[in-house]
């Protein structure tokens, strides 16, 4: 059992896993973002160019509700397309600033390999044979 939960924490507390974790929590807060930036600040305006219309609304009646009087004895069966339509565009928006951020950090990493300075060429081979006889006469000694 001691072996299992050792071999559970060197998975778990690999670089990749605990940077992929904090990835999807990040993304998770991200999402809520890019879904507020939509909801409230897109589709309204959206809507008001195409008439006016609410998009979390719009729907295909596939089968009308069943009603006794005042009580629903079926729900009305829809296909809530407005809700995909949403859905999409939250998902482009996302996918947006997600490869605008990969960009940044491409670019930003060409940046510090552009930094490094370059290594020294190598010593000519006349001077590395007398590096290599020097060290052999040292040992000597």
């Amino acid at each position: 059992m001691g072996q299992f939960i050792d071999e559970f924490k060197k998975f778990a507390m690999r670089g990749n896993v605990v940077d992929m974790a904090v990835g999807v929590i990040i993304g998770g807060a991200f999402g809520k973002i890019v879904t507020s930036v939509v909801n409230d600040l897109v589709m309204p305006v959206l809507g008001i160019l195409v008439g006016g219309v609410n998009f979390t609304e719009l729907k295909l009646t596939l089968k009308n509700a069943v009603m006794d009087g005042d009580t629903v004895v079926s729900p009305a069966v829809t296909l809530n397309y407005g809700n995909f339509m949403q859905s999409t565009f939250d998902f482009l928006i996302i996918a947006f600033s997600i490869f605008l951020f990969i960009k940044l950090i491409n670019k930003l990493s060409r940046k510090k390999e552009e930094e490094k300075p370059a290594t020294p060429p190598a010593p000519p081979a006349d001077v590395q044979l007398l590096t290599e006889i020097r060290d052999l006469l040292k040992d000597k000694k």
